[in-house]
């Protein structure tokens, strides 16, 4: 069963999406939470896991090892459901295992993000433990926009993750509803979806008679308010 995880950070839109049986979870980050108005990041964070008792990623905003574990350990005390989500590398590229290593070993539920090859999933699994829960977001969505095919990297991530009981890899950057067919199809853990591609899904289920019926009464509405004459 592959789990949907809300990507968002406005409270509203958080309080209401935690109501959805569908959704187990939701994923933020800085940008997410700029975009909502926040402007104290760790009351802004403390408020939305205030909302939930279901998952919620909180990302660290450091590019440096050191302040990176330090506001790991920071966040991680913010809430029982907080998962801290930190980059594999930093914005030189350099291999953030230190960070990983030092807070999986204290037991620091971890997201890690902008992972992107399976190569980089078996660099995490060489340096952490199998107690520990950690979610490995892969960006599926980026690397279908540069023309690369992601299935092949979930697949072999999930294949080589499949002794470690506590590591879930996430499909991210989720672009359309159909994403959420891949994913489960390929037996992936979690999908993380914004809120109006969650809405598309749950009205899966209509038939082509319908779409075709509902695409041209949309092509009608739109003429009609253009009062185009011939």
């Amino acid at each position: 069963m592959t789990k949907i995880f809300c990507d968002i950070a406005d409270e509203k839109i958080i309080k209401k999406f935690n109501q959805k049986k569908i959704v187990k979870g939701f994923t933020t980050n800085p940008s997410l939470m700029r975009k909502a108005g926040a402007k104290n990041y760790t009351d802004y964070s403390k408020r939305i896991l205030k909302i939930t008792n279901k998952p919620v990623s909180c990302e660290v905003f450091a590019d440096d090892a050191k302040n990176m574990i330090s506001q790991g350990y920071k966040i991680s005390k913010w809430g029982k459901n907080v998962y801290v989500k930190v980059p594999i590398t930093n914005s030189k590229g350099l291999f953030m295992g230190k960070v990983i290593k030092t807070l999986n070993k204290n037991k620091v539920k971890l997201n890690i993000t902008a992972v992107y090859t399976s190569k980089q999933t078996k660099k995490i699994l060489k340096i952490i433990d199998k107690k520990s829960k950690v979610i490995i977001s892969i960006f599926a969505g980026r690397m279908a926009d540069c023309g690369k095919d992601p299935i092949p990297q979930f697949k072999e991530s999930i294949k080589i993750s499949k002794k470690f009981k506590n590591v879930q890899i996430l499909w991210a950057s989720t672009r359309e509803p159909y994403n959420y067919f891949q994913a489960k199809k390929i037996g992936c853990h979690v999908i993380t979806i914004p809120p109006i591609i969650i809405e598309k899904i749950e009205k899966f289920g209509k038939t082509f008679q319908n779409l075709t019926i509902d695409t041209v009464k949309g092509f009608l509405k739109d003429t009609r308010k253009s009062k185009f004459k011939l």
